[in-house]
This record gives structure tokens, C-alpha cells and sequence, in this order.
């Protein structure tokens, strides 16, 4: 199944090599959850502060069947990156795996459930 995804830019210029890199990442979530109905992935560039330049944001909005919306929204931290929005977008992707595998293993029943501790009285 090919996987439904929307890519907006907001404060940037579309780039065929960012395209690439998130249609890279997308694919990979389709390994984890084979029922995802939509995936909506914006990438901007706030330009709120110029003090220490314009950060980037990757928000990440999938939409998986027996309606589950899981949302995954990362922003760059200034720790020194060559290559800050690669980062964003890695990191937002990573946090997106982890949300999906969280729904699958509780879609599937594999969450350990504690029993009831409580003594009857």
C-alpha cells in the first residue's frame, strides 16, 4: 500500500532533497503500522527570534485506522548541528515510530496490563 503524504513548507522554499529525505522516512513508518490513512508532514522555519536564528520545526500528523491521530512535533535545539533540519526531521520521525509502535502493540493486545492489586474487604 503507498502511503498517503502531504508535505508543506511554511517560511522556506520547497526542496526536492527535503522531499526525498521525509519520503525516506515515511516509508520507513509503513513497518511498523501497515493501516495508516494519512500522513501530513510540515516543515517550517519560525522566524520568531533572531537572536540565535531561525530554528526549524517538523510536525508530523498520522492518522492510523479505528481512529487513531498521533502527532509528533520537534524543534530544533541549538546543540551545534551542521545540518539542523536533517535533525528536526530525523528526530520527528523517530518520536512518530515510537507513537506508532505504542498504538500497534496496544491495537494488538501485547501491553502488559497490571491485574487488580487491591484485597477484597
Amino acid at each position: 500500500m503507498e502511503l498517503p503524504i502531504k508535505i508543506s513548507y511554511r517560511g522556506l522554499e520547497k526542496s526536492d532533497q527535503i522531499d526525498n529525505l521525509v519520503l525516506g522516512y515515511a516509508a520507513r513508518l509503513e513497518k511498523f503500522c501497515d493501516h495508516i490513512n494519512r500522513c501530513d508532514v510540515a516543515i517550517e522555519q519560525t522566524n520568531h527570534t533572531h537572536q540565535k536564528g531561525n530554528p526549524y520545526r517538523c510536525r508530523i500528523d498520522v492518522t492510523v485506522a479505528r481512529g487513531h491521530e498521533l502527532v509528533a512535533d520537534e524543534k530544533q535545539i541549538n546543540n551545534g548541528s551542521h545540518q539542523p533540519l536533517n535533525k528536526v526531521i530525523h528526530d520527528a520521525f523517530k518520536t512518530m515510530e515510537r507513537e506508532l509502535r505504542r498504538v500497534v502493540d496496544k491495537q494488538r493486545r501485547n501491553v502488559k496490563t497490571h491485574a487488580n492489586t487491591r484485597s477484597p474487604k
